[in-house]
């Protein structure tokens, strides 16, 4: 009776993930299902999947990954109306040195097919990441899209609308989400936006709160096998150790 439970689960599951890509083509709807019931009900013993009590979170094929990431890298390029040539760049830099060049422009083929004929949400991308990804890689998938933004010499305020609300479909927190923004953005105050406090805060808050950054943001949290992924976190954790320096050069904590 348990095993026709299971096996009825498995069916169901496949179809929601069916239902919720009918809109892709059909060898990317397989990939979906196919990669769902690999990972449907295993526990956290090896195989990259997490427990969260009850909850199985689904772990992510790279093959999977990549396309996500490049639709989200694509929304973020045209979110100001103008395609950048060095933004563009900067993501095909990006796949052609993590991937090689072949696989680079067959993941950009895939992804150019899907694009012409079907809208990119980035709700529903962020909604299915969200289910198989850890807070700390959605952390440095914004941190990454900011970096793209960038790409040009300066984030516009439509490309900051964009990322705001991939960061809430990613349900980041508020502090969070303005710690990496003050990484890219510069504003008063900008070294305690990063560490999350205020210019208010003690030295001794200041030391707690670089210590609660060094432990959230340290690049070992960050268990993804995506090179720009870990490069993102690489560059957060600098930033936080930045921003505390100048802070204690300013107080002159020890």
């Amino acid at each position: 009776m348990k095993k026709l439970l299971d096996l009825s689960m498995l069916k169901w599951g496949a179809a929601i993930i069916g239902f919720f890509v009918f809109r892709l083509p059909g060898a990317l709807i397989g990939f979906f299902v196919g990669s769902l019931l690999d990972n449907f009900g295993s526990r956290n013993n090896g195989d990259g999947n997490t427990i969260f009590g009850n909850m199985t979170r689904q772990k992510v094929s790279p093959a999977d990954f990549e396309m996500q990431l490049i639709s989200l890298c694509s929304i973020v390029i045209k979110a100001d109306g103008t395609i950048s040539q060095r933004e563009l760049d900067y993501v095909r830099q990006y796949f052609v040195q993590t991937y090689g060049k072949e696989k680079a422009n067959t993941i950009f083929r895939t992804f150019n097919e899907v694009n012409k004929k079907h809208e990119i949400s980035a709700k529903r991308i962020c909604y299915y990441l969200n289910q198989r990804v850890r807070y700390e890689v959605r952390l440095q998938l914004v941190h990454f899209l900011f970096s793209i933004a960038q790409a040009d010499g300066a984030v516009s305020a439509s490309e900051v609308e964009t990322i705001r609300d991939i960061a809430a479909y990613f349900k980041l927190g508020k502090n969070d989400y303005e710690s990496i923004k003050a990484m890219f953005i510069k504003s008063a105050n900008n070294s305690y936006k990063i560490l999350e406090i205020t210019k208010n805060a003690t030295d001794d808050e200041v030391k707690k709160a670089y210590r609660t950054m060094v432990k959230k943001y340290h690049p070992d949290k960050v268990v993804t096998q995506n090179e720009a992924i870990k490069k993102g976190a690489e560059e957060k954790f600098k930033e936080v150790q930045k921003a505390y320096e100048t802070i204690q050069a300013e107080r002159g904590i020890g």
